[in-house]
């Protein structure tokens, strides 16, 4: 059985993998583009430092865009009082800067975090999630969010949710590009090896959409379990955490300001369009762990 601080450490370890495996997926992507177009390393070059600029927009407005999209009110602090007090207490034990507060009027149970660092982040909570938990289950959720803070969690994601775009965009060049017969022809005529990268890049852009959103959603499920090792960490009370978790799964109420393009930020899917499954395919395509496992994993921690 791990403890808290064991369950971090893993936690850590398994999400800085996987975000290394998702940036050389995209810098050999944006390779085997360059070489089956003749343009070589000059192609990766050029991708990232038009990644570079999209995250740079991302890092500045992707709250703003995220609490636009989802038709979020500012928090009131005598309106929305215990999610104020919950919020500024363990604010101050986890030495973190109060985060702005905003509320989506939905009676679906949820909550998410999203912000550019801990200076400039925002907790986000339905009514629904403030009316239905008591005080013990709010502090687990928002425990919960102010690790996604305290983590990074909320500028990781926002970066990722950009490569993820990114991939996309170079696939659809790509293939626009072979198809209009554009390139380095002077490199590439009667180059056997360019003809193998081509082919090797056809496949690339055919399915290399489809890998870069499961190695997003792999991310995703990883932080989440991070973000509930840190949040009992803060609140020393795995059970109030593992409560809210079994209430928010059992409502069946899908939250209709989410999307497909925002679930991964929520504290449980929004969509309610999942089974709570562990089967390894299954799995592959939730935007977050089943939370059978999150509870179980809660249960152990001592």
């Amino acid at each position: 059985m791990l403890n808290i601080y064991e369950q971090v450490d893993s936690n850590k370890r398994k999400s800085a993998a996987v975000i290394i495996v998702f940036t050389l997926f995209v810098v050999g992507v944006a390779w085997v583009f360059g070489e089956a177009l003749g343009y070589g390393l000059s192609f990766v070059g050029w991708a990232l430092i038009f990644s570079g600029i999209m995250s740079y927009g991302s890092y500045y407005y992707s709250d703003k865009i995220i609490l636009g999209l989802s038709g979020a009110r500012e928090a009131d602090r005598k309106r929305d009082f215990q999610f104020y007090t919950v919020t500024e207490n363990l604010a101050m034990a986890a030495h973190l800067p109060k985060p702005r507060l905003s509320v989506i009027e939905d009676t679906a149970m949820n909550a998410f975090a999203t912000g550019r660092d801990p200076e400039h982040a925002v907790i986000c909570a339905t009514t629904g999630l403030l009316a239905k938990l008591d005080r013990t289950e709010l502090e687990g959720v928002i425990s919960h969010e102010l690790s996604h803070v305290g983590n990074y969690d909320i500028r990781l994601m926002a970066i990722v949710s950009i490569l993820v775009g990114l991939v996309t965009l170079l696939a659809d060049w790509f293939l626009r590009a072979t198809f209009w017969g554009r390139g380095n022809r002077d490199n590439r005529d009667n180059n056997q090896l360019q003809a193998i990268f081509m082919v090797i890049g056809l496949i690339l852009a055919l399915l290399s959409p489809l890998i870069s959103q499961l190695i997003q959603l792999a991310i995703s499920r990883r932080r989440e379990f991070l973000a509930d090792a840190s949040g009992v960490k803060l609140t020393r009370f795995p059970d109030g955490l593992a409560r809210a978790l079994a209430k928010i799964s059992a409502d069946k109420e899908p939250l209709e300001a989410a999307n497909k393009a925002t679930a991964h930020l929520y504290i449980a899917n929004p969509l309610k369009n999942h089974h709570d499954s562990i089967g390894w395919f299954s799995g592959l395509f939730n935007t977050h762990p089943p939370v059978t496992e999150r509870i179980a994993a809660l249960k152990q921690m001592s």
